[in-house]
């Protein structure tokens, strides 16, 4: 369910991820907020989304983690050429 909120999030920052991106992003912004095993994890994320300070720290980790993968790409890229 939590799921529905993350992609809801990159809908309105406008943000288009495949599955598999969008299951890493949203595993790893569970860690890093610490929500996992929270007892609603949907509720919890979607609560988080609308405090202004955690919306804003949500914006920023997804768009370090974004550039944190295009970096990679980047890197792997390079590497095989």
């Amino acid at each position: 369910m939590s799921r529905t909120v993350l992609t809801a999030i990159l809908n309105q920052m406008q943000i288009l991820l495949n599955n598999t991106e969008t299951e890493q992003l949203y595993n790893e912004l569970l860690a890093y907020f610490g929500l996992i095993g929270a007892t609603n994890q949907c509720q919890a994320l979607e609560k988080a989304w609308k405090d202004p300070y955690n919306h804003r720290q949500i914006e920023e980790f997804i768009r370090a983690w974004l550039k944190r993968k295009r970096k990679r790409i980047e890197r792997t890229i390079k590497g095989v050429v």
